[in-house]
């Protein structure tokens, strides 16, 4: 089944299917990289605005037992994304298409910030390959009257931004250094204000479509993040049958980062529900 009317090239780092056979072949190509290692129940693993080095712990956690694969948003850490490709519904389709591509199964979706948004928005098309969704600190839905406004990160400077985002910025914030790095910033930065739509990091239908989430959820949030408050991620659970809302102490908007262990333990006993 064609999920997405372009030709996807897939390039993993270590390919463990044959990618040079035919597939999906239309006019247009888009290229999707992503990281793949690990055995056992796959682990779909989508990053926010911080980038795909901010899933690299919980990857290399989780493939110890299982099969952790994470790709890398078209548009970010120079990976090319051509300009009909900007919306999360396109990242959503374009990921359906992987687990399709890869032949997936009884797949747990991880997500943090906008990657959380892409996994309920692909969960709500009632894939049969996904079994269920992990939203760490996930954005895409609007913050109703009892949430606080969505923070824009774009707007503030890299220490302000590293203040509001960790428990314990002195500690866990990297702030880049380099010409280099800070054009790569600058350049993620850029695609994710193109992702993150003309609402600002959500998508108004979302909270309502919630109600018909097929699959169990479970909503981890780090209780200290100052992006997404604790009551917008009590309002992200609530919104959804069959979820559960985990707080995560001594953690912001990156709990995976903070409190990794605590993190892959709530993720690891969720399996048994999904």
């Amino acid at each position: 089944m064609c999920l997405y009317k372009h030709r996807y090239i897939l390039t993993p780092s270590e390919p463990k299917v044959d990618i040079s056979s035919p597939q999906l072949l239309f006019a247009e190509t888009l290229e999707l990289s992503f990281f793949d290692h690990g055995s056992g129940r796959p682990y779909l693993l989508l990053h926010g605005g911080a980038g795909p080095q901010s899933m690299n712990g919980l990857a290399a956690a989780l493939q110890t037992s299982h099969r952790s694969i994470a790709p890398t948003h078209p548009g970010f850490d120079g990976k090319p994304r051509p300009d009909w490709f900007g919306r999360i519904n396109d990242l959503a389709l374009a990921y359906l298409a992987l687990l399709e591509r890869l032949a997936l199964q009884d797949v747990v979706i991880v997500g943090n910030s906008i990657g959380g948004w892409i996994a309920a928005e692909m969960a709500l098309r009632n894939s049969p390959r996904i079994a269920g969704i992990v939203l760490l600190n996930a954005c895409g839905i609007d913050t109703g009257s009892s949430a606080k406004q969505i923070v824009d990160p774009m707007k503030l400077s890299p220490a302000d931004r590293a203040a509001l985002a960790f428990h314990d910025p002195a500690r866990y914030a990297i702030a880049p250094t380099s010409p280099a790095a800070l054009a790569q910033m600058a350049e993620n930065q850029g695609t994710l204000r193109v992702y993150s739509g003309e609402h600002f990091m959500h998508d108004p239908s979302l909270y309502g479509r919630l109600s018909r989430m097929p699959v169990p959820s479970l909503v981890a949030w780090g209780e200290s993040d100052g992006i997404v408050d604790v009551a917008y991620g009590q309002r992200f659970a609530g919104a959804m049958p069959y979820s559960r809302l985990e707080l995560v102490p001594q953690a912001g908007h990156f709990p995976h980062i903070e409190q990794l262990g605590k993190v892959v333990a709530l993720i690891e006993a969720f399996e048994n529900r999904a």
